[in-house]
Parts: structure tokens; C-alpha cells; sequence
């Protein structure tokens, strides 16, 4: 397939068919695409008319269309032909990372989907300088481009939570950490001065509190396997800010829904997380900041209240002070009997209590219900294989 407007657009028209809800009309289409995909510059093709459309349903058909194209051929099995030529493989890393930071926010979510996908089989190896190209991204000042920067990088290392030690892991983990460290510490730093600096302007607030919640997400994924040289240096910068967003409170964040979780829910549950894998792998590094974390997380578990939207917040404020009270030499922070007396009164007891919601969510689907009740207290991410947690 050559790259030229007769192709592009008979492209564009199948991809229209494949959003037709007749049957006839939608399967022969699906079936057309099926058939050329295998054929060199298809993929470009479908980069173009995501890049070029004027129609925005065209261009997200295309950009969905693309990603799953990516995951059913970008791996290289043995034995078995090349489903994408070389040539396209080269052109589409030259262009896609550009693409997808430039690309509306619901395009750019599929992109940067197909960049984790190929970033999995090729980098590092043979996508040396995928890093480097976004980390330079940083510098624009655009939060759009710089979201979607951190939300790639979060797709990327978040196996790295998975991922069983090797060499090999551990050569990456260094090359990621060199590239990245350094400037996500810096970009924490100045997303924190610019919090302060729009504290009264709610739109800007969501946008950096959506980048402190990826980049504490980041946090997590590189310091999980052990902890880097370069965070211990640097654990007074993270830990201080990390403390400081524990104990915020600002009203223009809060929600009336008391069902989702808002941004600064899903921030302080992931800042609960990072304290809590710092109690438990790095207790004796940790130990001069560990008091301060659990006064503050001890009183946001005596302040929330008792809505779904805080579920997840709670369980990992619980997970966090139940890996501290397990340790010998944290014992007495927990001695006292007042103590013992406040966190059966405040924290146990209320959280063991059968909500409302709790029975309508049993009644809906009770075996959803059940997984979720059995995973909640140990899954760190939304509990599903392709979850952006």
C-alpha cells in the first residue's frame, strides 16, 4: 500500500463503515482492514489519517484501531514471519511520541498505550532513545505534553512491580534511573511551586494534581525492586512534599460525588502507598521521616468519612499503619492504650461497617463484589490487567 490520498482515503471510508452499527455494513469493513493490515505502510496509513482527519470520531476510530494493530503484531516470535516490516517499525518510533504528546487528550491515551506495547518488546535495546525524547518533553511547559509524557513513562515502569530480579532488569532499571530521576525530581519540585502559585485556579489545580498523582506513581514503579542511590540522596525532597500533600486540604478539590474518587483521594492513596513500601523494604532509611507519616496518616483515617469514594484511601492508609504496628521496633508508637482504643473506636469498627452502597453493589453483581472485597485490601491498582492504576 503506498502512501497517497487514494489510499488514505478508502482507509478513512472503511474505518467510517467499522463504526456502522449494521451488521452488513460493519463486518465486511472489519474484514477489509483484517486483510491489508499485513501490507507495508498500512500502519502509516492509520498515523495519517489519525494525524489528518478532520473528522474527530475518524481520527480516535483510527488511533483505536492503531493500537490494537500494535498489539496483535509488534512482537517478534520465533520462528514465525515479521507481521510488520522493518521500515514501518523505524518510521513509526521516529513519529509516534511526537504524535501522541501533540494528539487530543483521548487520542493520546491510545497512543501512548502503543508506545507501553512497543516499548515492552524494543526498549531498550532497540529503542535507545525513547527516554531521552521524552524526558526533553518536560521543558515545554505544557502539562497536556507533560501528562502525557508522565502517563507513558507510567505504563512503562509499572512492570517493574511485577518483574521478577535479573540482570537484565537491573541494567534497565539503571538506564531508566540515569535518564529520569534527576528530571522527575525537578519537575515534582516545580509542579509543587506551581500548585502554590494557582492555589485559587481550579482548573489549573486539576491538571497538577492529574501530574503529581502519575508522578507519584512513577515514584513507586522505580523504587519498588530496591532503592535507588539516587532517591535515598533525595528522600528528604520527596518525603517533606509527600508529607505536605498528605496533610492538604484545599476545598476547590473536594467532590460532591460520593461514589468516585477525586484527584486529591487518588493522590494521598498513592502517597499512603509509597510511605507504606518505604516502611516495609527501606524501614531503616525511612525511620527519621516514618513518626511524621503516621501522625499524619493516623489523622486522615480519624477524618474521612465513611463514602465509596474514599475506599481506596482508607485501605491503603490501613495498609500503611499495618505495616509499620508489625515491625519489633515500631511497637511503641502503637503501645499506649488510648491509642489501641482509638484505632479499634475510629478506624476499625467504622470501616467494618456493611454500607448502603456496600449491599446495592453485593445485590448488582455479588461475585464483582466479592473479588473486589478479597483484592481491595492487597491490590495497589485498580484490579484489572489493562488498568492505568
Amino acid at each position: 500500500m503506498e502512501l497517497n490520498d487514494a489510499n488514505l482515503q478508502t482507509l478513512t471510508e472503511y474505518l467510517q463503515k467499522t463504526l456502522n452499527p449494521d451488521p452488513l455494513v460493519r463486518r465486511p469493513a472489519e474484514k477489509f482492514l483484517e486483510s491489508v493490515e499485513g501490507n507495508q505502510n498500512y500502519p502509516l496509513l492509520l498515523l495519517t489519517a489519525l494525524e489528518k482527519s478532520q473528522d474527530e470520531v475518524i481520527r480516535v476510530c483510527a488511533a483505536v484501531t492503531f493500537k490494537n494493530y500494535i498489539k496483535r503484531n509488534w512482537r517478534i516470535v520465533e520462528d514465525e514471519p515479521n507481521k510488520i516490516s522493518d521500515p514501518d517499525r523505524t518510521a513509526i518510533k521516529a513519529n509516534i511520541v511526537n504524535l501522541m504528546l501533540t494528539s487530543p487528550e483521548q487520542i493520546q491515551k491510545q497512543l501512548s498505550d502503543a508506545i507501553s506495547i512497543i516499548g515492552r518488546e524494543d526498549f531498550p535495546q532497540k529503542w535507545p532513545d525513547l527516554l531521552t525524547e521524552m524526558v526533553t518533553r518536560f521543558q515545554s511547559g505544557d502539562f497536556h505534553i507533560i501528562n502525557g509524557v508522565l502517563r507513558t513513562a507510567h505504563s512503562l515502569f509499572k512492570r517493574y512491580r511485577h518483574e521478577f530480579k535479573s540482570n537484565e532488569l537491573w541494567l534497565e532499571i539503571k538506564l531508566v534511573l540515569d535518564t529520569f530521576a534527576q528530571p522527575l525530581t525537578e519537575l515534582f519540585k516545580a509542579t509543587i511551586d506551581l500548585c502554590q502559585t494557582h492555589a485559587t485556579d481550579v482548573n489549573a489545580l486539576k491538571v497538577l494534581f492529574s501530574s503529581l498523582t502519575l508522578i507519584s506513581k512513577l515514584f513507586y514503579s522505580l523504587n519498588f525492586q530496591d532503592l535507588p542511590e539516587f532517591f535515598e540522596d533525595n528522600m528528604e525532597t520527596w518525603m517533606t512534599h509527600f508529607h505536605n500533600l498528605l496533610t492538604l486540604d484545599n476545598k476547590l478539590l473536594q467532590t460532591d460525588d460520593e461514589e468516585e474518587a477525586g484527584l486529591l483521594e487518588l493522590l494521598k492513596s498513592q502517597i499512603c502507598d509509597n510511605a507504606a513500601l518505604y516502611a516495609q523494604k527501606y524501614d531503616e532509611e525511612f525511620q527519621p521521616y516514618l513518626p511524621r507519616f503516621v501522625t499524619a496518616i493516623w489523622n486522615l483515617l480519624v477524618t474521612t468519612g465513611q463514602e465509596v469514594k474514599y475506599d481506596l484511601l482508607v485501605s491503603n492508609a490501613i495498609q500503611f499503619l499495618a505495616s509499620v504496628c508489625e515491625r519489633p521496633h515500631y511497637k511503641h508508637l502503637f503501645e499506649d492504650q488510648n491509642t489501641l482504643t482509638s484505632i479499634c473506636e475510629k478506624v476499625i469498627v467504622p470501616n467494618m461497617e456493611f454500607r448502603s452502597a456496600d449491599e446495592e453493589a453485593f445485590e448488582d453483581n455479588s461475585e464483582e463484589y466479592i473479588i473486589r472485597d478479597l483484592e481491595g485490601s492487597v491490590c495497589q491498582e485498580p484490579c484489572s490487567p489493562d488498568a492505568e492504576g
